[in-house]
């Protein structure tokens, strides 16, 4: 994994995780790349501030491999437990939270999936949603 610090058009700045440089511009120029605060795809890498080593050490602290594998199964971990109280709506969630907001149905914790353009659109309309760090599958399958 390397982590980038990327700047939105906006000016905002971000760090985000990627595979290798070149998966970092295919998802890019594909539009894949988004910042979390404004939503801008319009994104470069940001200047980096040097790691510098700490006193008496001859290299930066760079996580390893099994580090930050390990990290993330923590993550998937908590992720999962949080999510054993919601409910799996799939791809109706975008429908299931705007009817929510609208008092059309019974209020309950949900989680699916939806798109770009309709996560979006629900927080144009302040349906208060957010994002799971991590993507989610369906109940039968495994993070």
């Amino acid at each position: 994994m390397i982590v980038f610090d990327l700047k939105c058009g906006g000016g905002h700045v971000f760090e985000a995780w990627f595979g290798s440089s070149i998966a970092y511009e295919t998802q890019r120029e594909a539009g894949q790349v988004h910042c979390p605060i404004c939503d801008d795809s319009t994104i470069i890498k940001a200047l980096m501030a040097p790691a510098i080593p700490a006193k008496g050490s001859s290299k930066a602290s760079i996580p390893s491999p099994d580090a930050i594998k390990s990290a993330l199964a923590t993550l998937a971990k908590q992720q999962a437990k949080a999510l054993e109280s919601s409910q799996w709506v799939g791809t109706a969630f975008a429908d299931r939270a705007r009817a929510m907001h609208l008092g059309e149905e019974k209020h309950a914790t949900i989680h699916g999936r939806a798109s770009l353009a309709e996560a979006k659109a629900l927080a144009e309309e302040g349906v208060p949603i957010a994002a799971l760090p991590l993507p989610i599958v369906p109940p039968d399958r495994t993070n």
